[in-house]
């Protein structure tokens, strides 16, 4: 037992040494503002309104808790360092390295080609987008999941050849790990066909004799909870992804899908045995090419004809090429999600079929050709050593946001995505004029495309080139007159111009649209405030809360107006002090504006002592920051507390204005 006890050692501490360099890598604008960077629940850390919300939400177009509490953990160990949220990536994809071998020996006993299995796995460039994208913490996850529950299962035929076992707990443990594998990623719906392919080899529970349809029914049966929690999944995740509005299918009609799904397996393949040009974004195409379509066709068709034709004396030929179409299928595009034509953090699961077929045949080949063991063992080696230092390369162009859309731009030049994703990464950076021409250049490329005027527009916003941002909002309304955040941007901008009516109309129109965003709502607040109507704010932040209770910007917003608007019929110093309560909950006690807000909610209640207390928090938190401007106000706020004032807001308060996305 000690050798595959080494050998599993080796596997997690060599992948944990390879993917080493993400430590320093920085998080990333695709996706990252969404699960962290910009969601104030997660980072709020694992409060309870965090979990609540985890368990409740369809943010991201998911319903995924697992791995949202992942990620609320990460915030309350390592705040927004985003070394830690690689690493804790990092770990789970070892571990899963790990846990493969140990399944595979044990289903096969072949130590070596379990090894290389679980090497060939861990150590493929196609894995880094799956393990150095904090965003895809639910892949890593999810797959730990899966492979434990797959551990149970085996556990669980294993005992029923016992008389005096219980082979039912290993069935039930089996099923609660799949539903938190589900919770963690809905990809795992199809892990039931995969268990019915292991019944046939290698636990070889149905005979090569009778191998056909009726053979399998009663283990059909037999996994109906598997059986039935997918199908919830399915259900709750078309719900979401309708919510969201990422369900394409209207754009792209059947046969463009279905060309574009027997492409992707070809170019899966294709990147397996040479991964050199890979990147984050493969755009979807209005037309598919007709040579590489019939060629990936061909190969399909040849493979699965021999896969089939070897099912008796080789059958992990079929179930390992099974495994990697089939688990395939909820991604391949069928059902269009999105934009993109396939991705690298698909195959994070279906390869493990596919190299579980590759091994085992090779090693049927070298035994019927007589191979020496020595020349198989090196090729092996060499097979990863290559992966290693093509995943190592495949790292490097994670490090930030650029520098990876950038490489996106080198595989794919025509790609208006990463155009636009590199747009943000160096607006974010403050360069302007950069992230015009890339907006732009997308802009060329896709000209119907709503996001690039969208995006085009907050820049120009940001340049005070307002005429030009108007026309450019005014151009995606003409594109897409049902785009929710195109109408509350654009509403945005109108605010700040002071054409507040015009504003709240845009605002009216982008709720109507999407009835469960509080974006709309929100913004219709704050545009009521800035021209001093506090009493009609108070019900628009109400109706934000309706639609999202943990809405920590509007919480402090409401609390704000509740607790110091100059109107006192709009005052109500109780439920500020509730809602202020909540949001100082929510944040931890580190955020210096909810904490003034707090203050203000003491004062107000005649709590002087609290609101001291409170501001002087903040005062602290601002200071650490370098923000005296600040904490110089907070000061001036400290000193009517002292003197047992309230504080005051003015009548109409002028709020920094605010996109709210992109």
């Amino acid at each position: 037992m000690r050798r595959p006890r080494l050998i599993a050692l080796l596997l997690a501490l060599t992948t944990l040494l390879a993917y080493l360099p993400v430590w320093q890598h920085a998080f990333v604008v695709y996706d990252d503002p969404e699960y962290v960077t910009e969601n104030p629940l997660v980072q709020a850390g694992l409060t309870w309104p965090g979990v609540r919300w985890a368990f409740t939400t369809w943010h991201v177009s998911n319903w995924h808790p697992l791995t949202w509490l992942s990620h609320l953990l990460d915030c309350e160990l390592f705040g927004l360092h985003a070394g830690p949220h690689h690493l804790v990536n990092v770990l789970f994809h070892a571990l899963n390295a790990a846990l493969l071998f140990v399944l595979l020996r044990r289903w096969t006993g072949a130590l070596w080609p379990a090894a290389l299995v679980a090497a060939l796995f861990a150590w493929h460039p196609l894995r880094v987008e799956s393990v150095a994208w904090v965003a895809e913490r639910k892949d890593v996850l999810s797959l730990c999941f899966a492979l434990f529950t797959m551990l149970a299962y085996t556990r669980y035929v294993e005992a029923l050849k016992l008389p005096a076992a219980k082979a039912g707990q290993f069935l039930a443990l089996a099923v609660a790990l799949f539903a938190l594998g589900l919770m963690a990623k809905p990809m795992l719906v199809t892990l039931p066909c995969v268990l019915l392919l292991l019944d046939w080899w290698p636990l070889k529970r149905i005979p090569d004799d009778r191998l056909s349809l009726s053979s399998f029914a009663p283990l059909v049966g037999e996994k109906w909870p598997f059986f039935l929690l997918s199908a919830s999944s399915c259900v709750v995740t078309f719900l979401a992804q309708r919510a969201a509005s990422v369900l394409t299918l209207e754009h792209y009609p059947p046969g463009l899908r279905l060309g574009n799904a027997l492409l992707s397996y070809g170019q899966y393949l294709r990147d397996t045995l040479w991964p050199m040009n890979l990147a984050l974004l493969y755009p979807l195409p209005q037309s598919l090419p007709l040579l590489p379509l019939i060629a990936a066709g061909l190969a399909l068709t040849l493979l699965s004809w021999l896969a089939w034709r070897a099912r008796r004396t080789q059958p992990w030929l079929l179930v390992g090429w099974l495994w990697f179409v089939g688990t395939l299928v909820p991604v391949i595009g069928l059902v269009q999600v999105g934009l993109q034509a396939r991705a690298d953090r698909y195959t994070y699961l279906p390869h493990i079929g596919l190299f579980l077929a590759a091994v085992f045949g090779l090693r049927e080949l070298t035994r019927r050709w007589q191979i020496k063991p020595a020349w198989s063992a090196a090729v092996a080696m060499l097979t990863l050593a290559a992966g290693l230092a093509l995943t190592v390369r495949q790292l490097g162009f994670w490090r930030e946001s650029e520098t990876l859309f950038n490489r996106s731009l080198a595989v794919s030049p025509e790609n208006p995505i990463a155009h636009i994703n590199l747009g943000v990464a160096l607006q974010h950076q403050d360069r302007r004029a950069e992230a015009l021409e890339h907006y732009r250049a997308a802009l060329r490329l896709d000209p119907q495309r709503v996001q690039v005027h969208n995006n085009l527009a907050i820049l120009l916003d940001e340049m005070d080139r307002n005429d030009e941002a108007l026309a450019a909002y005014e151009q995606a309304l003409r594109l897409d007159p049902n785009a929710p955040l195109a109408r509350c941007n654009f509403g945005t901008l109108l605010a700040k111009l002071g054409r507040f009516d015009e504003a709240l109309l845009q605002y009216h129109e982008a709720a109507r649209l999407a009835p469960n965003d509080a974006r709309p709502p929100a913004l219709m607040g704050r545009t009521e405030l800035r021209r001093g109507n506090g009493a009609a704010a108070v019900g628009h932040f109400r109706d934000a809360l309706r639609r999202n209770p943990n809405d920590l910007q509007t919480l402090t917003r409401l609390a704000r107006v509740l607790a110091a608007d100059a109107n006192p019929q709009v005052r109500k110093g109780p439920e500020a002090f509730a809602l202020a309560t909540r949001a100082h909950g929510l944040t931890g006690g580190e955020d210096a504006f909810v904490l003034d807000t707090l203050a203000m909610a003491c004062a107000e209640t005649g709590r002087f002592n609290a609101a001291r207390q409170a501001v002087q928090q903040a005062i602290e938190l601002a200071t650490a920051a370098n923000d005296s401007a600040t904490a110089d106000t907070l000061r001036q706020r400290l000193r009517l507390y002292e003197a047992s004032q309230p504080y005051r807001e003015p009548a109409a308060q002028q709020l920094p204005a605010s996109s709210n996305g992109r």
